[in-house]
């Protein structure tokens, strides 16, 4: 074991305060206190064998989000979208790459086990929305969701805040674009595809590797790499424009299957594709070197010094512009790999945009356009 694995592996054991029992099915090792908070806690025996106890398993809690506003608004140079929704704060699936874990921290709550336990619901989404779009000043851009949180992660099948959402976007004839790891998103082919026809709705299934293990170790809630296939296969016979993003690109993790993803995504039926590497933020750093010590201590050391070298020799860059594609030789060779393998499969050929020209706010809350005779 070289010295760069070693200390991973060490820094994982002092950090591993969640039994491993409790943590079945979940993404993160641990629980470790955000950013803003003056306390750390760990485990300690008190004398009591109280480290003796069977380990209660992590249940997923449901909390109110009383926000007064549902979308987001973003300016930044290298986002093809400047406005978002978010039906849900934390994500079920738990991919322990999600560079939203550290939204968590301004809850004062964990980026590790939290954001993935600990899931907030906006009940109220549809309402705000169409508040937002009936103001006389809106001025229709396409919305994307799926930009932070899964929309369609396993509390949706139950609450169905994404699909109040969209059944309000289609009254107004607005454009959504989506982005999800679930199939669920084919249970709403009934508003989707009426959607597609006008111009309105796309979906995108990101894929980050075909194996299964590594996927149910990385994002254990998802759906398997299969069920996504399924789905892009679903959404193209109901003309649905679909596209794949091979997201995150892990180099010496999942990078070599690249072209393999790309290839099953187009049998399937895609359309456009892309691909964005792994980004580390703040708290994201610590919480994937952990999982990287338990899951894969052999190959730890040389992945991360692989990230470092696609970051400035630091574990993330967030310069706008190289951030999603990295710097570097490693990462020049990503981007070549990606425009060949497009370039070969036709992805993007016939890349189709969304259209703005048919919104209108209808006249009454069901959507009936009233008439003057």
């Amino acid at each position: 074991m070289d010295q760069a694995t070693q200390n991973l592996t060490e820094h994982s054991r002092e950090n591993a305060f969640v039994h491993p029992d409790a943590r079945r099915g979940r993404g993160t090792v641990t629980n470790r206190a955000g950013r803003y908070e003056r306390q750390r806690l760990t485990n300690a025996d008190d004398g009591w064998d109280n480290l003796d106890k069977e380990p209660e398993v992590l249940r997923t809690q449901v909390l109110r989000d009383t926000t007064r506003g549902i979308l987001s608004r973003n300016q930044s140079p290298d986002i093809p979208f400047d406005r978002s929704i978010n039906p849900y704060r934390g994500c079920e699936h738990g991919c322990v790459y999600c560079f939203a874990r550290p939204t968590h921290a301004f809850l004062g709550l964990s980026a590790g086990l939290d954001f993935e336990t600990k899931i907030f619901v906006k009940p109220d989404a549809a309402n705000l929305l169409e508040t937002e779009l009936r103001k006389p000043n809106y001025r229709p851009q396409v919305i994307a969701m799926g930009t932070n949180t899964d929309p369609y992660q396993p509390l949706e099948k139950e609450r169905k805040i994404t699909r109040s959402i969209l059944e309000v976007l289609a009254r107004f004839k607005h454009p959504v674009s989506i982005l999800t790891k679930s199939n669920l998103v084919t249970r709403d082919l009934d508003i989707l595809g009426p959607m597609a026809e006008q111009g309105l709705a796309k979906v995108s299934l990101s894929i980050t590797t075909l194996d299964h293990r590594l996927a149910r170790s990385m994002e254990p809630r998802a759906s398997t790499p299969g069920r996504r296939l399924d789905a892009i296969k679903k959404l193209k016979a109901a003309g649905v424009p679909t596209g794949v993003m091979f997201a995150p690109a892990i180099p010496g993790l999942n990078d070599q299957e690249m072209e393999a993803v790309l290839e099953a995504a187009v049998d399937a039926g895609v359309d456009e594709g892309g691909y964005v590497v792994l980004r580390l933020p703040l708290e994201v750093k610590d919480l994937f070197q952990e999982w990287l010590a338990e899951n894969t201590p052999h190959r730890a050391g040389r992945i991360m010094a692989l990230i470092r070298s696609m970051n400035d020799g630091r574990d993330y860059h967030p310069a706008w512009g190289s951030r999603q594609v990295g710097r570097g030789p490693y990462a020049d060779a990503l981007s070549k790999r990606f425009s060949l393998a497009a370039r070969r499969l036709r992805l993007n050929a016939s890349a189709r945009g969304l259209t703005t020209t048919k919104f209108r706010v209808p006249t009454d809350k069901r959507g009936c356009q009233l008439t003057l005779f």
